[in-house]
């Protein structure tokens, strides 16, 4: 394996001289002016880039530096920038940061100082990297729509997996919008019956008056306007899986024609008398308090206990430490693919103000706010703004600059260690960095190993 690539941006010689002697662990590349940079940037493809901001021609000012910074992060955007300012020029550092830098350092250089920044970058843009192959690895698994570093929506996908060769039925709750048709398509597409249909139907979308014939099908002229024999859902279903969307919404009188089903898996159509045997898994959801609805009457009890041989609670958005974040850069992924634009990123604030807000739509209100920022929003940073969000207070945005720039570390270190089952060894192998350096980030980040 070659030495790790570095690009030091520096115009004075001297300190050329002594950051390339300093730093000849690594593959040392130099240049003195943005054009050069830029040149260095397509010829070598460093993963990291120290950037003095006082470039000429204007080596008293920032604003070369800053435009350099602009130029490299729109060829490059997974590259790690490092920038190096004066003692009085910490405002510039941290609008390069808000730019998209990824740390900066003070002048006078202190080389020792600068190495530990330096080997967290390389460290976190291996991670980056690794985590980029993960997620291409991952996009045909049956679970890839359920992003997560929450530990209880983990072991809630391990439930699934585990669930997914049995034939109970399955109950899942969660708020609008928590993703429980995700887990329901997953446990169809983790089974057996996986080469057959997976139907879908929601029950709070259809009037009762059509919903018995959308479930159960009918014979024509089985009512007016039964032109001819129509399959219900569950008859769709056959040999595959039947999800029942928002079953808490279904009315009486049907859910003792579903019990039916339920108990003995055979149908009549609406206006038929033939029993058809029905062999499909059934997979329930509801946002809904259903053993309140059994107290109050307006749900089967039997039928209850008959759809929740297997409960799932999904968490609700709000409840899901971090996963704000790591969703809400996963759509962006997603739509900056769609909508070209590889550049975007979001700046700090926007990223704190998504941490902080509530999102009572869940995944789904997450993703529209994302999709509509991505289309929307103007020059190469989203805003709260452009996300239809509050600003974050002016000393909350001061205290979590950093720690908005540190999640992507935490995130792809959860990751690897849950693919690594908690194995040190097989998570740093998999990230692509040593051992001691994981222990270290693991430290930093309060990650403790499985015991």
């Amino acid at each position: 394996m070659g030495k790790r690539k570095l690009l030091i941006v520096e115009d004075d010689k001297g300190l050329q001289k002594q950051l390339r002697w300093h730093f000849d662990a690594y593959e040392v590349i130099v240049a003195g002016e943005r054009d050069a940079a830029l040149a260095q940037l397509r010829r070598h493809q460093p993963a990291v880039v120290t950037l003095d901001l006082g470039l000429p021609p204007d080596p008293d000012g920032a604003s070369e530096g800053l435009a350099t910074l602009t130029r490299i992060l729109a060829e490059a955007p997974a590259i790690k920038v490092i920038v190096l300012s004066g003692n009085r020029e910490r405002a510039h550092a941290l609008k390069a940061v808000a730019m998209g830098a990824y740390d900066f350092h003070q002048k006078p250089c202190q080389p020792e100082l600068l190495a530990l920044v330096i080997e967290r970058a390389f460290a976190l843009y291996d991670m980056q990297q690794e985590n980029n192959r993960m997620l291409q690895i991952d996009a045909d698994s049956p679970l890839a729509g359920i992003v997560s570093r929450d530990p209880g929506m983990l072991r809630l996908c391990r439930s699934v997996e585990k669930l997914a060769s049995s034939s109970a039925t399955v109950m899942l709750l969660g708020d609008s919008g928590s993703g429980k048709e995700l887990f329901a398509r997953g446990l169809h597409a983790l089974s057996a019956r996986e080469a057959h249909r997976f139907v879908a139907i929601n029950c709070a979308a259809i009037p009762d008056d059509l919903l018995e014939s959308e479930l159960f099908g009918h014979e024509k002229g089985a009512f007016t306007g039964a032109g001819q024999q129509t399959l219900g859902k569950i008859e769709m279903a056959q040999g595959g899986t039947f999800f029942l969307d928002e079953i808490g919404d279904m009315a009486l009188s049907l859910q003792a024609k579903l019990l039916r089903f339920v108990q003995e898996r055979v149908i009549e159509r609406v206006g038929g008398r033939t029993e058809i045997a029905i062999d499909a898994r059934i997979v329930c959801a509801t946002h809904q308090d259903l053993k309140a609805l059994v107290h109050s009457g307006r749900f089967r009890e039997d039928l209850y206990y008959r759809l929740s041989e297997i409960v799932l609670a999904i968490p609700p958005l709000r409840a899901r430490s971090g996963d704000s974040v790591l969703l809400a850069h996963h759509f962006k992924h997603r739509y900056c693919l769609a909508e070209r634009r590889s550049q975007l990123h979001f700046a700090p604030e926007a990223l704190l103000a998504i941490e902080q807000y509530d999102w009572p739509g869940n995944v789904r209100e997450l993703e529209h706010c994302i999709k509509r920022a991505v289309i929307l929003c103007e020059g190469p940073q989203i805003r709260p703004r452009d996300l239809g969000l509050p600003e974050a207070a002016p000393g909350v945005l001061t205290v979590n600059l950093r720690k908005a720039r540190e999640a992507a570390e935490y995130d792809v270190m959860v990751k690897a260690l849950a693919r690594a089952d908690g194995s040190i060894v097989k998570a740093a192998e998999l990230l692509g960095i040593s051992r001691p350096t994981l222990y270290d980030l693991m430290h930093h980040h309060g990650i403790r190993s499985s015991p």
